[in-house]
């Protein structure tokens, strides 16, 4: 008797439990958006994205989305537009004495670059590549918007010492009162087998130098076989938990399709010792590095390569990323004003505006050249301001024509449109 009850029970439950979802799977979507719809079951995967992955369901309250307003700078000599004076890679700006500061890649060359298969053409005066024969320089502003060209801050040293083909893609750090620029060195042409050369750093009492050359690698490539065997790229300082969180980028995975990603070094002092970090690469995708302390993390702008490009990645240990925000437009080589980039902060406000480059400011093999510009947003906890947080934006008619198909593909077209006709 007992197990007949027992049977009768577990049917009811069963049964209630069917007809619960039941009357669930019949519910639809509601309208008006609650705090129980986030938890409703069943639930699509695509709606439980927008739940739980990103701190806003909709772009206009997540703070790590925004849109990006583009503005020329003025101030800056281009020669014209001839393609003998470039600028690109512009650092991170920081506020000192008054005025803004950055620091950029500046080729200014009697040529225009012959391009990175032509290597083995390339000599003392004649550049392979945009970034080749290059220094580093600097500019200063009161608004952002006008610089004003300050003169070297680190020039090519004498052969053979470091970097004595191109310095290059810059980046600033101030640590216990001094300033630190980390950079490329070059002691080959760009292109003889790539883009190999060593992290290097010079360091300063002032912004406006003298800058004294380190005299080291700063960090060292991989171990063969190691994604980072060849290049570490795009050094980027910050300070975080009382220590030198350096983020840099490598390229691997050659010949197939290259991956391009990024890894983490940390150090005590700005000099070294900088240990990799064990989870490295920490992040999957971009090109340029570019990082901010938010809240009690780190953001990233994550551009152009990889299955992840064009998004915000957040880490709030620092180093494990997510995903945060897709946008577009996103600036290309991004320098952002990152007011706590330096301070140790445990709750970071984000950023607003910074600089970036343009690589295709001339035509290639005619006046190939890239320039710098000035780029705003949203990304900050200090600043609301709708129009940058929009979706879609629109362009002109021709930007869109402008991405035309190549010749072989015309080609290839009218032979499958061809054989369609005759086979119909």
């Amino acid at each position: 008797m007992k197990y007949l009850i027992f049977i009768n029970v577990l049917a009811t439950l069963v049964s209630c439990e069917v007809q619960k979802k039941e009357e669930q799977f019949s519910k639809p979507f509601p309208y008006d958006i609650t705090e129980e719809t986030a938890s409703r079951k069943p639930i699509s995967a695509a709606m439980k994205r927008s739940f739980e992955k990103y701190s806003a369901i909709h772009p206009r309250n997540n703070e790590l989305y925004s849109q990006f307003k583009y503005t020329r700078l003025e101030g800056l000599d281009y020669h014209d537009h001839d393609g003998t004076v470039s600028r690109r890679d512009p650092s991170k700006i920081i506020l000192e004495n008054g005025k803004y500061y950055v620091w950029y890649t500046k080729r200014h060359t009697k040529v225009i670059p012959i391009g990175a298969k032509n290597a083995h053409k390339s000599n003392d005066t004649i550049p392979s590549t945009d970034w080749d024969l290059a220094e580093i320089w600097y500019a200063t502003s009161t608004d952002g918007f006008t610089w004003e060209e300050q003169g070297v801050a680190v020039p090519r040293p004498p052969k053979p010492e470091l970097g004595w083909r191109s310095v290059t893609t810059t980046d600033i750090l101030k640590w216990k009162g001094k300033y630190y620029l980390y950079y490329q060195g070059f002691m080959e042409a760009s292109g003889t087998r790539g883009d190999y050369c060593p992290v290097i750093a010079s360091y300063a009492d002032s912004p406006d130098g003298p800058w004294t050359p380190a005299g080291k690698i700063i960090i060292e490539n991989g171990p063969e076989g190691s994604w980072d065997q060849y290049a570490i790229h795009d050094p980027y300082p910050l300070v975080h938990d009382n220590k030198i969180y350096l983020y840099y980028k490598s390229a691997f995975n050659r010949p197939n399709p290259v991956w391009v990603a990024g890894g983490l070094a940390i150090a005590d002092d700005p000099l070294g010792e900088f240990k990799k970090h064990p989870l490295n690469p920490v992040i999957n995708s971009g090109h340029e590095v570019s990082l901010f302390p938010f809240k009690e993390g780190v953001a990233a702008i994550i551009v152009k390569d990889g299955t992840e490009h064009f998004t915000i990645q957040y880490a709030k240990d620092w180093v494990n990323f997510e995903i945060a925000s897709v946008s577009e437009m996103l600036p290309i080589a991004p320098g952002p004003f990152v007011p706590d980039a330096f301070t140790n902060t445990s709750h970071g406000n984000g950023i607003t505006w910074g600089l970036s480059h343009f690589t295709n400011a001339g035509k290639n093999g005619v006046n190939q050249h890239s320039i710098l510009a000035r780029f705003d947003c949203d990304l900050s906890l200090k600043l609301d301001d709708p129009a940058m947080k929009q979706t879609g934006t629109w362009h002109n008619i021709d930007v869109y024509f402008k991405q035309g198909l190549n010749k072989k593909q015309r080609e290839r077209i009218h032979k499958e449109h061809t054989e369609l006709l005759l086979n119909q």
